[in-house]
């Protein structure tokens, strides 16, 4: 414990000190954080009983700007839990982070957003509608307890550190173990961006196996279209020896009018020797979506999951995804 806590200590006092500078007076200023996720609903066939109304999240918070490039942002997380009724919602502490931006730095330390698949994320762009793959498919947290260090190197090529728990934002640290993960960004040229990503993240029982994820991501985007294809390795889940996952999402927008964009995405779940054949699918989506005002999204879609198990009904469904944020 005393080794991690050194290191972690070397790497922050390393990265603050290196990037010091001369400051430069700046207003505070600060912006409320609000974001609600709501769909309605109706499953065909097999999924026929799955219809409704659903409020699947909402995010509350607060960033202020301190100047000279530092920031703190909180953020509540009021969602579903797997481990309540889905009559219920729990609050989470989504972010409660300092940021600092000194030069071709930014630096993050508290709990904060994770690098795994922001990208990806950000380049998928409906995350109202359905989380990225990474994050849909459980590969790894949003958000954990931490630090993180991210460097621009130029107009190319820049990278990225980070040191979490490993057990993400919803559960507290109670095992002696560190998650570490290395990603590199390029974009050769404008509208192209390229990653790669890999973390190790530390068992903590005897006879269990270390973590491993791996990630490669490209996409291309332009007043038109936007394109983008990741694929994803997940060694180990569940620190399970050769439990390993493997996941290919791709997906792409048109840019029909300033209002109107039409978008399409599949993904493609599978995992070694079908240990999670249970889970292991295909999924398709084709839906649209309308900018009703500058706050307000919705976004008719429709979806369908082929299982991989032999014997399993496919799954249709017809959603009517809805945004609001400030």
């Amino acid at each position: 414990m005393k080794r991690k806590i050194l290191i972690v200590s070397v790497i922050a006092c390393f990265a603050f000190g290196a990037v010091a500078q001369e400051s430069v007076k700046e207003e505070p200023k600060g912006k409320a954080i609000i974001q609600v996720f709501a769909n309605a609903h109706t499953g065909f066939g097999a999924d026929n009983d799955n219809r409704g109304f659903e409020l699947d999240r909402s995010y509350l918070g607060y960033q202020y700007s301190l100047g000279n490039g530092l920031q703190v942002k909180a953020v509540m997380d009021i969602g579903k839990s797997s481990s309540v009724s889905d009559y219920q919602r729990i609050a989470y502490i989504k972010n409660a982070q300092v940021t600092w931006k000194p030069g071709r730095w930014i630096l993050d330390g508290g709990l904060i957003s994770t690098t795994q698949f922001k990208v990806q994320e950000k380049h998928w762009g409906y995350r109202y509608i359905m989380k990225s793959f990474q994050d849909e498919y459980k590969f790894g947290s949003s958000a954990d307890l931490g630090i993180s260090a991210a460097y621009k190197f130029n107009d190319v090529v820049s990278a990225d550190a980070i040191i979490v728990n490993g057990e993400g934002y919803k559960k507290v640290q109670v095992k002696d173990g560190l998650q570490y993960g290395l990603g590199a960004t390029v974009t050769p040229v404008k509208g192209l961006t390229l990653r790669v990503y890999g973390s190790l993240n530390e068992s903590t029982q005897k006879g269990a196996k270390d973590a491993y994820n791996w990630a490669a991501f490209a996409g291309y985007q332009n007043d038109r279209f936007s394109l983008g294809a990741e694929y994803n390795i997940y060694q180990n889940t569940g620190f399970v020896d050769d439990a390993d996952q493997y996941g290919l999402s791709v997906y792409g927008t048109a840019h029909l009018s300033k209002v109107v964009d039409v978008f399409a995405r599949y993904d493609y779940l599978t995992s070694k020797d079908d240990w999670n054949i249970g889970k292991d699918e295909s999924a398709a989506m084709l839906g649209a979506q309308f900018k009703v005002c500058k706050y307000v999204k919705i976004a008719p879609n429709f979806r369908m999951n082929i299982p991989s198990a032999d014997g399993a009904d496919n799954g249709y469904s017809a959603y009517v995804s809805c945004y609001f944020g400030i």
